[in-house]
């Protein structure tokens, strides 16, 4: 007979859709009872070890709370050195450090199933404050993180301070940009995705991932595990909220929907059947290490990610997912000029829910910054100087009349100072976003900031071979660069700041930290402005 906490559980990798649903209702079913820490469950471990060396993370604020996070693992490269047994652990939330105003505090479970992964959707607190939060296992407490609530929906706020960050490959460079980012004391961290790379381990680099090509459950939670090992990215998980959504390195490199990558290598591609039974596994281990609502809980193969977040009356962020309900890059990806595929009114990277949830979102918005964080650059960027021209197929321009119908959206509906975040490709950019692409002189609609790598890459350069034949092809690119770091962002009423912070060095210690450029735009006046 099975225990009230041993619950039905299915190997994905020999799934089928029928199976999918299945195992999702018994994991989604384990999540839940989670939350109630009654029956037989370990109360404190005897590994003699460290079970946090994960490090606490906060994320997805509202006004009244906020995720809390951590997972159980004190051998966490090899599968997590957990016993096959629920554990419960207790949460403490206080106004202060010392933890001598406690607010809030409860105990929950973390069961085998989710990889003794903990998520507590505290809510209750007072909104528009800073609170701190801890866990703890029998003896064991974890380190203590500090999170905050976000300002009711209708309050004027004055500003806002955070930094978008992506692509974070372990083995390409140090997190060196997260140490300089944690003195910045932001009130969120947006992550547009590549939070880790799914490639086999390689030798003669900075570091090197444990394991292979990443494939099963195991493989992905020892990644993920790994890249939470890093000092550098657990002390910024510790210090503020984080929204995160993945881009295509969480699962596969140029994911699209359910089509695999063509493979260049003569390996046949995987089915569809073992290509979605490989995205749930990848899904799963996603949600087990991200401060993520059970909202978000996968549901086999499928896992909703896009949402908004308000923060007060000054900025809505619009968290999208350019990944899982994209169709399949056309003209066989790459850099081409735009053809039939691409211009297909069929074509789209958003998926007909996604797009029409997102002009619902912005339509509704009464906040003065209307942000799009998401993966893949909007603006139609021509590579190819001279008369012929190449778009990249895996951003916007493949999927022209998606990005047109967004543009003419925020023109005709007249929303308020939309600003896009971008992440995916390495560089940093700052555009304009006009309304038609094919009018170099039309009107400006929308801004864009694009954030380079914070370590993908290695080290980088301030202007790369092609500098000035990429901005004399497009004028309404005001900004390129190839360094690494991250974008720092201020909010107020009347104006946006993005700062390109960039780091000297990333292949060893000891990288400097400078601002590279500093563009503004003012509200109420669409396009990006040289501070």
């Amino acid at each position: 007979m099975m225990s009230r906490w041993q619950f039905p559980y299915v190997d994905l990798g020999t799934s089928t859709r029928r199976n999918f649903l299945f195992t999702s209702t018994s994991l989604a079913a384990a999540a839940f009872w989670a939350q109630r820490a009654e029956g037989a469950v370990l109360s404190r471990l005897k590994t003699g070890d460290d079970p946090f060396k994960l490090g606490v993370a906060s994320g997805d604020p509202t006004p009244d709370g906020f995720v809390i996070w951590t997972r159980l693992a004190p051998d966490p490269l090899t599968g997590g050195g957990m016993p096959n047994e629920p554990v419960a652990v207790t949460w403490e939330v206080a106004e202060d450090e010392q933890f001598t105003k406690t607010v809030q505090f409860g105990k929950t479970t973390a069961i085998p199933a989710w990889a003794h992964s903990v998520h507590v959707e505290v809510a209750g607190l007072k909104p528009d404050r800073w609170y701190f939060y801890r866990f703890r296992v029998g003896m064991d407490e974890s380190r203590i993180g500090r999170a905050r609530t976000f300002p009711t929906l209708n309050a004027q706020v004055d500003k806002l301070k955070f930094a978008f960050a992506s692509c974070q490959h372990f083995e390409s460079g140090l997190f060196t940009a997260y140490e300089h980012m944690l003195r910045d004391d932001l009130d969120l961290v947006v992550h547009l995705g590549d939070y880790l790379y799914e490639g086999p381990g390689k030798d003669n680099l900075v570091r090197k991932h444990v394991g292979g090509k990443l494939d099963a459950l195991e493989d992905y939670r020892n990644r993920h595990a790994q890249y939470k090992t890093d000092p550098h990215l657990q002390a910024m998980h510790a210090a503020a909220p984080w929204l995160v959504t993945w881009d295509d390195h969480e699962f596969e490199n140029n994911c699209a929907g359910a089509v695999p990558e063509l493979r260049k290598d003569n390996r046949p591609s995987p089915s569809t059947r073992d290509y979605l039974a490989m995205r749930a596994r990848a899904y799963q281990a996603y949600y087990e290490h991200m401060p993520l609502r059970l909202s978000a809980l996968p549901n086999g193969p499928d896992m909703q990610l896009y949402r908004r977040v308000s923060f007060g009356r000054l900025a809505n962020f619009c968290v999208l997912d350019t990944r899982q309900y994209r169709s399949d890059q056309p003209h066989g990806d790459g850099r081409k000029p735009q053809g039939d595929e691409a211009l297909s009114l069929s074509q789209t990277l958003l998926g007909d829910r996604q797009e029409a949830w997102l002009k619902d979102a912005l339509v509704g918005s009464t906040a003065k910054w209307n942000v799009l964080a998401q993966q893949v650059m909007m603006a139609r960027v021509d590579r190819m100087p001279g008369e012929l021209a190449a778009f990249s197929m895996d951003q916007w321009p493949g999927y022209e009349m998606n990005r047109r119908r967004m543009l003419k959206f925020f023109h005709e509906r007249k929303i308020a100072n939309p600003v896009v975040l971008t992440g995916d490709i390495h560089s940093n950019w700052a555009n304009d976003l006009i309304c038609d692409f094919d009018k170099l002189d039309s009107c400006v609609v929308a801004s864009e900031f694009v954030g380079t790598s914070l370590s993908s890459g290695g080290n980088g350069v301030d202007k790369p071979k092609d500098h000035t034949a990429t901005l004399a092809e497009n004028p309404f690119v005001k900004f390129f660069n190839t360094e690494r770091g991250y974008v720092r962002c201020d909010l107020s009423a009347k104006e946006w700041r993005s700062d390109y912070q960039v780091v000297t060095e990333v292949l060893k210690p000891g990288g400097q930290m400078l601002t590279r450029a500093s563009f503004v735009v003012e509200a109420g006046r669409p396009g990006v402005q040289k501070a």
